[in-house]
């Protein structure tokens, strides 16, 4: 599969190079889902990022209070992400995520993998936690203005 059309369509990835996309989709593995299984699972531990490469998941959140069942956050497709926060931090995940379509394909990138490929490319890596912090801001200020 050539990724480098849906990484170039990723707004984490958004001001690579196309040398710096071919150097990220290196570290890309692939998985495939059916409909109904779970990616990631809230509360456990991660390591790594995942990109859409086809299908689409689900992303699930259970509230503090065990007695509720979980609601659906948001629905995602083809080159949009989940789990980018296991890139900078050692938490547990905030979501659990499923795939709603069979053959649902994620391209997973490993933290390590992605710290390696930071350290080899300074600009890489600026422009990625960029973006990043760029969307975090966005949530945050949304996450404010709605009152949640």
């Amino acid at each position: 599969m050539d990724l480098l059309p849906i990484l170039s369509k990723v707004e984490l990835f958004e001001g690579l190079t196309e040398a710096e996309l071919a150097d990220v989709a290196r570290i890309c593995k692939q998985r495939e889902y059916r409909a109904g299984q779970v990616i990631t699972s809230q509360g456990e531990s991660g390591g790594e990022l995942f990109v859409i490469a086809d299908g689409f998941v689900e992303v699930l959140v259970s509230p503090s209070s065990q007695n509720l069942a979980p609601r659906t956050v948001v629905h995602l497709g083809r080159g949009q992400l989940f789990g980018e926060m296991a890139l900078v931090d050692y938490g547990p995940r905030s979501a659990t995520v499923k795939s709603i379509a069979d053959h649902t394909l994620i391209q997973t990138i490993d933290r390590d993998d992605f710290n390696r490929l930071c350290e080899a490319n300074h600009h890489l890596g600026f422009i990625v936690m960029r973006n990043m912090a760029a969307d975090l801001s966005f949530k945050l200020r949304h996450y404010h203005l709605t009152g949640r």
